[in-house]
């Protein structure tokens, strides 16, 4: 197999060796589907990505991305972490949009710059998809937490901008600190439902610029604790927009994660609702840490 070069970078961070490592790689188009899979499961990160022509198809790069277990029709980080390696070192000049072609449909991810250089990734998540409520009750022994652990004024829910999530409130930082998943009480329950991972948040932060905290599982998709999660905080902002938790139907708003793994990350969530419908968009910094070649 003639290995195509790659790239190890951090998404969702302000520095090195923080936010959610990605590995992407380009010219994959001779890749099966099989060696992908098997790349994805040595690299070990929640998720790699495969450019799979630098020639863009319909406007946009085909891109496909996988866990160490399994492909997803889209994810967060790698998709703004594609973008970033796009601009960086395959149009190598600074511009505007880059459009993946993803499972999920086409994403547009806006890059933004100061003094020309490359600040801010934003991406445009596709129109959010709210799911059915669950008791709480159901949550407090699936997360190992105490009934008074989850707000009430608001409820739980699956949300999907692209893949389906639980969205859990949660009233203090110490509530998400304690949070653990029981495996065997939620892969019950994820049987019957179209969400496989779980994220949960509350208003109290480590660090004081920002506004909400978060924690993220989906053990089931290959992935025990994601420290940083770009599709799952695009659930979040739409649920946040819905359920007018911030008192508005539009939110600008920091979001800490990852802070329990040791790899503190910072992502910004924009969303807004208009004639019904709401816009998500999900912004971060990214930094490159390696670049590299199979053997």
């Amino acid at each position: 197999m003639n290995m195509p070069e790659f790239y190890i970078i951090d998404v969702f961070s302000e520095e090195k060796y923080a936010g959610n490592q990605l590995a992407v790689f380009r010219n994959t188009e001779s890749l099966t589907d099989i060696e992908m899979q098997r790349i994805a499961r040595e690299m070990n990160f929640s998720e790699t990505t495969f450019i799979l022509s630098e020639e863009p198809r319909d406007g946009g790069y085909d891109v496909r991305i996988f866990t160490p277990k399994t492909e997803l029709p889209f994810a967060g980080h790698p998709t703004l972490g594609t973008g970033f390696v796009i601009q960086q070192e395959i149009a190598k000049r600074n511009i505007d949009t880059v459009i993946l072609n993803l499972k999920v449909g086409q994403i547009t991810v806006t890059l933004n710059y100061i003094k020309d250089k490359l600040d801010v990734l934003w991406m445009r998540q596709i129109s959010p998809t709210f799911g059915p409520t669950h008791e709480k009750e159901q949550f407090v022994d699936i997360l190992g937490l105490e009934r008074d652990d989850i707000l009430d004024q608001f409820p739980i829910q699956e949300v999907s901008t692209g893949m389906f999530d639980f969205i859990v409130p949660l009233k203090t930082l110490d509530a998400v600190k304690k949070a653990h998943v029981s495996k065997e009480k939620f892969y019950r329950l994820i049987e019957q439902t179209q969400s496989k991972a779980v994220l949960i948040f509350s208003p109290e932060t480590y660090d004081n610029r920002n506004d909400l905290n978060v924690r993220f599982f989906a053990d089931y998709l290959g992935v025990p604790e994601d420290p940083a999660t770009g599709s799952a905080n695009g659930c979040l902002a739409a649920y946040l927009v819905k359920h007018k938790y911030f008192g508005k139907e539009d939110i600008d708003i920091r979001v800490e994660q990852g802070y329990e793994l040791e790899r503190p990350s910072l992502l910004l969530l924009r969303a807004k609702s208009s004639s019904g419908e709401i816009e998500v968009n999900v912004g971060g910094r990214v930094v490159m840490i390696a670049r590299g070649k199979f053997v």
